[in-house]
Parts: structure tokens; C-alpha cells; sequence
């Protein structure tokens, strides 16, 4: 997510040091999170950040639509849709989309770098919005469901889900046609920025084969605004630009074959990745029923997509799963690549699936308790990278802090298998440091004290959607969806009624598909269950 920080780095806490006590959050923290999703709220979409990310990022909005449907359900239905808007005719989501009133040197890798409307235009681009090429991962079902959830009533008077389904069909067939670069059923990233967790310890093998972009062929704009040792180092910036150049420049793989081996220097498949499209796909099937068809088949996929998750990446030894690093030489069972030897937070995120074998569940629970991660011991907040680790630095972006969104995923997928006293303390942990952090961008695990922007969307939205879950029930049926029909009014008077959504931008128009005019996807639509079956 090449993004952009202002702390310095800190120490790890010594070994064996205890967690910051546990705070109460007060209650404010429900109109200090609004007032940070108002404040970066465009009129169709929510920055990250106004002063350091001032563009619509894909994975982002997902989560930023999560919490911003307790404030406003309609908002929360135009920030996916905003982002859908600019989805490439190949299905694929772009990771940024590039407000125009933003100055080009406000932001790097900018507009001008990317050239989506012009080199990206055999794979489909928008030729009216300027974009990246690459993606984030695939959170947007998931978040689609829980916005119509909000107010299912909203949602079907402005056929939102009707809508939005052939969008999120196809941005699923994408990922599961041309990038399963492995083979074997799972989709692969072809930049590390594209798995979200940028300069993570396991991407240090296969960027190791990059050949970076020589220092004055790039600027770097994220010193201008924070410490260069919370940041990727420039070795690594290098490798980051290098990678998304030669994409751009191969035409964003608009030229080849789907089944055209490896587009990158980069192919790994990763567990986070692969989780999230799962369960993706598990809420697409929700949305396929809610529309009246059949969502068997949907549902059939995600059970064997969590089935390739387990033969592909878990490492029963480790008790975790790992990436995958398609390039690199066959491991010992003959599949394509090898497993990467650090152990990240990706490898826990899976605990969000429902079909997990049980002795997997029982060891990744292990595994975030153990030493590696601390969970509810060393540290109240999982941390990017193993705590246990020499690559490990509390610090540096995703190489040891810890960060909301990844927690909020964790306990989620705790609750689902029944381990609510862990779950109930990291929830407990998180709104206490989104709160006391001023909602920064993500904190030291062992300090909790905040790194990077302050009034970060996410942060603000996903501490908003904890917090409303604690006071409807705490220990609520795992396998039910949570809020249904629940909507927290917070400040009526900002929500946009449907006759000022349109003026703000017709995507809101119930009876417009905002895609129409250029995203030819005439296999998707809400009378069939489409890819599923067909794909």
C-alpha cells in the first residue's frame, strides 16, 4: 500500500516485558471516529489520510465502508461504489484511484507514473479516471455485505447489491483466472504492494531478485513527511518501482495469455491474500441468495479454494501458513516454488475462514498466543512480523508494528471459532490504542504508542464497527452475521439523503449503473449465479 509515515522507529521491548495494562475506552470514541471519517470524506469517497494519502485506496475503502455504515449506510454504499467505478473491463479493482484536483507531486508514485488511461489500455482501463495498474486484496464482498446489512432496506430501494454483484463477480474471476500464476487454484500478487503489507520480512527473498530502479530514476516523496527509518529502506524502494514499472510497461498484462507463466519478477501466493478472497467469496454467495438465486456453487468454491489455502501454504511443523514464492526453486512435494521461511501476520489471517480443518484452528491460535506473536501475553495487539525474528523492528512499517485492520481480522476470525476471552481482549486492546493514539496508522505492539498518520480512516472505521459490536453483544452467535439491520445514527445531519447523493455524484443513482457505458460484463447480473458455475 506504499504509504507514507511520520514516527520514529523504537526499540523492541526487552523479553519477557508485560503489555501496557488494559484502558477502558471512553465513550466518545464513537463521535471522535465519525468525526474522522467526516473530515476525510471527499462527497464519494474517504481518503486515508488528507494530509499524506489523499487518494481513494481499494482495500481501504472496504474496510473504511465497514465503520461508515454506522454513521451512514448510504455513504458506505457510494464508497464502494465510487471505487467500483473506475474497475478495469479485465475485472481487476485498481489499488489507487487518483482524485484529479490533487497536485501531482503530492503523491508518488503519482497519475503520471502509473499511465492507466493510456498504457493500461488493452487490459481495460477507465479512460476517465486515472488509476494504478495493480491491485490490494479483495475485501469488497465481505464489506458489501455488512454495508447492505446495515440497512437492507437502503440497500434494495437503491439496488445496491443488484448493482454492485456483476462488479464484484468479475474483480473474483480476475483474480482467479489470470492470477492463478501457481496452478493450483489460488490467486498469486506480482508486487508486494499489491498483498497490502508492503515491506514485509517475507518479501525480502523474492525481491531479492529485483533489480532496483536506479535512485534518480524516482522520487521519493514519503521522506518529506517522516523518519527514513520507519520507512521501506531505498534498496527496497528501488525493487517497488522497478516491479510496478516493468508491469506498466508489459502493458499492466493486458497482452497476454491468461494463462501466460508469471507477468512479474514477483509471483508469490500468500495467505492473507487468498484468505480474504475466501471469505469474499463466502459473502458473494450471501449477496447471490439475497438477490434470489442459488448461491451453492459460490459457497462449493470458497470450500475448495480453503482446501488448495491448506495444501498450498500451511506448515504444520511452524503452525502457521506461509507464502508461497512461485519463483524460487520446487520444494520437497514437486509443487511450483517454495514456501518462504519468515513468519508473518498474513499466516494467522486465515482464522477468519469457517471451513478450517480444527487442528489447524487449534494451531494458529497456538501460534498468535506463542512467542512469536505474544497475542494477549507480550503484546495486546498482533504484530506484523514475528516478534522472534531478526528482521523484526517495532518500527518500520510492516516489519513489527501492529495495525488495526489486521486486528480487527484476527478478532473476527477468533470469535468464529469460539475463542472469546482472546477475542474480547483484543477488541478491549484495540479500542483502547485507536482511541489513545489519536486513530494513528498503526503502533508499536509492545508500546501501543502511534506510528504514522493520525486520523487514519480505517482505523477511526474499524474501532467504530468494534465498538458498536461490543454494546449490541458481546458474545454474539459467531456464525450469524453481526448488525444486522443495525444502524448507529451518530450525526443525522450529515447523511446525504438520495436527492443530494445524486447531485454529489450519480453513482448513488439508484436506477443508473454507473459501469454501463464502459464495463462490457454481459456473463455477470443478478439473475444467475455468475462465475461460479461459468468460470
Amino acid at each position: 500500500m506504499d504509504r507514507t509515515t511520520t514516527a520514529r522507529s523504537r526499540a523492541a521491548a526487552p523479553a519477557g516485558s508485560a503489555p501496557r495494562a488494559p484502558r477502558r475506552a471512553d465513550g466518545g470514541l464513537r463521535e471522535r471516529a465519525a468525526r474522522v471519517l467526516s473530515a476525510n470524506w471527499t462527497g464519494t469517497s474517504t481518503v486515508p489520510s488528507r494530509s499524506l494519502y489523499p487518494h481513494q485506496w481499494s482495500w481501504d475503502s472496504a474496510f473504511i465502508a465497514i465503520g461508515l455504515r454506522h454513521v451512514s449506510p448510504l455513504r458506505a454504499q457510494i464508497e464502494l461504489e465510487t471505487l467500483f467505478a473506475a474497475q478495469w473491463a479485465d475485472g481487476r479493482v485498481p489499488h489507487i484511484v487518483f482524485h484529479p484536483s490533487v497536485p501531482l507531486d503530492a503523491y508518488f508514485p503519482s497519475p503520471d507514473f502509473w499511465r492507466s488511461a493510456t498504457t493500461g489500455r488493452a487490459a481495460g482501463a477507465p479512460g476517465r479516471v486515472q488509476t494504478s495498474g495493480i491491485v490490494q486484496p479483495p475485501v469488497h464482498a465481505l464489506a458489501a455485505w455488512l454495508v447492505h446489512l446495515a440497512d437492507p432496506g437502503l440497500s434494495r430501494a437503491r439496488s445496491f447489491l443488484a448493482r454492485l454483484h456483476p462488479r464484484l463477480a468479475a474483480w473474483h474471476r480476475f483474480l482467479l483466472h489470470r492470477r492463478d500464476l501457481g496452478g493450483a487454484g489460488l490467486a498469486a500478487v506480482v508486487h508486494p504492494w499489491e498483498q497490502g503489507m508492503d515491506n514485509s520480512p517475507c518479501w525480502d527473498g523474492p525481491l531479492s531478485r529485483v533489480r532496483p530502479a536506479a535512485a534518480h530514476a524516482f522520487r521519493r516523496a514519503d521522506l518529506a513527511h517522516g523518519s527514513p527509518g520507519d520507512r521501506p529502506t531505498d534498496l527496497d524502494y528501488g525493487r517497488y518501482v522497478r516491479l510496478a514499472a516493468d508491469y506498466r510497461d508489459r502493458g499492466y498484462g493486458g497482452h497476454e495469455a491468461p494463462t501466460a507463466p508469471h507477468p512479474s519478477e514477483f509471483a508469490v501466493e500468500d495467505p492473507s491474500f487468498n484468505a480474504l478472497l475466501i471469505a469474499s467469496e463466502h459473502a458473494l454467495a450471501r449477496i447471490t441468495g439475497e438477490l434470489g438465486v442459488p448461491a451453492t456453487a459460490r459457497h462449493e468454491r470458497a470450500e475448495r479454494l480453503t482446501r488448495a489455502l491448506v495444501d498450498r501454504l500451511w506448515d504444520a511443523d511452524a503452525g502457521i501458513f506461509r507464502c508461497r514464492d512461485l519463483l524460487a526453486g520446487p520444494d520437497t512435494g514437486g509443487d511450483a516454488g517454495a514456501l518462504v521461511a519468515e513468519r508473518g501476520v498474513t499466516g494467522l489471517v486465515p482464522l477468519l475462514l469457517p471451513g478450517l480443518p480444527r487442528p489447524v484452528v487449534a494451531a494458529l491460535v497456538d501460534t498468535a498466543r506463542g512467542p512469536r506473536f505474544g497475542l494477549g501475553g507480550r503484546v495486546r495487539l498482533a504484530p506484523s512480523h514475528d516478534l522472534l525474528s531478526p528482521a523484526f523492528d517495532a518500527a518500520r512499517y510492516w516489519r513489527g508494528p501492529a495495525w488495526f485492520n489486521v486486528n480487527w481480522l484476527l478478532e473476527r476470525g477468533l470469535r468464529l471459532h469460539g475463542e472469546h476471552a482472546l477475542a474480547d481482549g483484543l477488541r478491549t486492546a484495540l479500542l483502547d490504542t485507536a482511541l489513545a493514539s489519536g486513530f494513528a496508522e498503526y503502533v508499536d505492539p509492545y508500546t501501543e504508542s502511534g506510528h504514522g498518520a493520525r486520523g487514519f480512516s480505517w482505523t477511526a472505521a474499524l474501532a467504530l464497527d468494534l465498538h458498536v459490536d461490543l454494546h449490541v453483544d458481546p458474545h454474539a452467535d459467531p456464525h450469524v452475521d453481526r448488525h444486522l439491520g443495525r444502524h448507529v445514527d451518530l450525526h443525522p445531519d450529515r447523511h446525504l439523503d438520495l436527492h443530494a447523493a445524486r447531485h454529489v455524484d450519480r453513482h448513488a443513482d439508484p436506477h443508473v449503473d454507473p459501469h454501463v457505458d464502459r464495463h462490457t460484463d454481459t456473463t455477470a447480473g443478478p439473475d444467475r449465479d455468475e462465475g461460479a458455475r461459468n468460470d
